[in-house]
């Protein structure tokens, strides 16, 4: 069974040049995978990704940076802050098609956070 997604076209070329720089980061489309059911923090996409904590890090607020990720967070007993990433989008496509670009982004709709 086939299931059609709707999804929203990207209109703005520096928009659709940003989505495909972060779509050719292995890191990055990592990141966006394992978030897309359930949130994870850092941490857990390190661990579960083999990504460097610090790689992971930088691209998780670059996707948010980018409205890519969403982020929630919790202060744990202990006093400290914890934070849970989740993906805003399920998926980006993509189509190069007699010399224009067409993007267009499908919403994430188990996205619960903002």
């Amino acid at each position: 069974m086939q299931v059609l997604l709707q999804g929203k076209p990207i209109q703005e070329e520096t928009t659709k040049d940003v989505l495909l720089e972060i779509l050719a980061d292995k890191y990055s489309r990592t990141i966006l995978e394992y978030t897309i059911d359930m949130p994870k923090s850092a941490l857990d996409l390190a661990n579960e990704c083999g990504i460097p904590i610090s790689t992971a890090y930088r691209r998780v607020q670059m996707l948010h940076r980018h409205k890519l990720l969403g982020i929630s967070g919790s202060i744990s007993q202990d006093g400290k802050k914890y934070f849970l990433y989740k993906s805003k989008v399920k998926s980006i496509m993509t189509c190069f098609n007699n010399g224009s670009l067409e993007v267009e982004v499908v919403p994430n709709s188990t996205l619960v956070e903002s």
